[in-house]
């Protein structure tokens, strides 16, 4: 099979969130999501079209990568070709040659699915194992409990106080409402709901963002934070649970969330909501 690298610019990003939500199984537990371009598109269309790479053969869409900054790459293929030897070398030929346009000369990072023909392809070709991740996953085939704050699925009139946790979970000052209203704004926003979490005293004390792929297919949560006033109370586990119920409601099979190893804090919070963690993914490093 012939395979050639796109840029799919933004009239593709619709085929490329579609091929990502066909491509989602529990099975493999943490990969490419819709979800993380969903949240990518609070940058604009014009900015995610930029970042993302598609490999295709045939008039298929066979792989697709995000560009999660300037040389770390977010990548993974449809399921059947996983282990197929001509995709994993021809991925390791575009990812080496900066002539190519997926990575620059230098250092570099890829996240590949566990299961993937490519990581040995590109260990065998000098790459290294780079930082570890800790994939999590809830089953939502049982109904969640209440989660103990009160949930407000966020919209027009309460974005400024989406954006507000956010940047102080965060310490991001660049999401403001009109950010917020980007990212809703975007295709993939129609299969996710952005929740505020309220203690009992009113106050937003935490947000998540769930992105479904579908009846039947694991939901992603990302992000997750708590606002910097209200930490050490047990409300990052609490909207955590609250993601899992509204995935559930939209008809996931699971509710899936990743963190850096390193980040035994986030483990142990997405753990006390009832997630459970996968084996450990290294993502792959090239030194130079």
């Amino acid at each position: 099979m012939t395979i050639v690298v796109n840029e799919p610019g933004v009239d593709g990003l619709t085929g490329v969130v579609d091929a990502l939500r066909a491509w989602q199984d529990d099975r493999t537990p943490l990969q490419l999501h819709p979800g993380d371009l969903g949240w990518a598109w609070a940058l604009g269309a014009e900015r995610l079209a930029a970042d993302v790479r598609t490999w295709n053969a045939d008039g298929r869409i066979i792989a697709v990568g995000y560009l999660d900054g300037p040389d770390v790459l977010r990548l993974t293929t449809a399921p059947d070709l996983r282990q197929d030897e001509t995709l994993a070398r021809q991925l390791q030929a575009d990812l080496d040659d900066p002539e190519r346009g997926v990575l620059p000369a230098g250092p570099a990072g890829v996240e590949i699915p566990n299961g993937a023909l490519l990581r040995e392809v590109l260990l065998e070709a000098g790459w290294n194992p780079d930082e570890p991740w800790t994939p999590l996953r809830r089953d939502l085939s049982e109904p969640v409990h209440d989660c103990g704050l009160r949930i407000e699925v966020a919209g027009p009139r309460t974005a400024g106080t989406r954006a507000a946790v956010h940047r102080s979970a965060f310490g991001s000052p660049k999401f403001t409402e009109e950010v917020w209203h980007v990212l809703a704004a975007g295709p993939v926003y129609s299969d996710a709901r952005c929740l505020i979490g309220y203690d009992d005293q009113d106050n937003a004390v935490a947000a998540a963002t769930v992105w479904s792929a579908g009846p039947g297919k694991p939901g992603l949560l990302e992000p997750m934070g708590v606002h910097a006033d209200h930490r050490g109370r047990g409300h990052g586990t609490a909207i955590s649970v609250a993601a899992a119920a509204t995935l559930r409601e939209m008809g996931a099979s699971s509710a899936l969330v990743s963190t850096p190893s390193s980040n035994t804090a986030a483990v142990a919070t997405y753990r006390a909501a009832g997630y459970e963690p996968s084996p450990e993914r290294l993502d792959v490093g090239r030194a130079a």
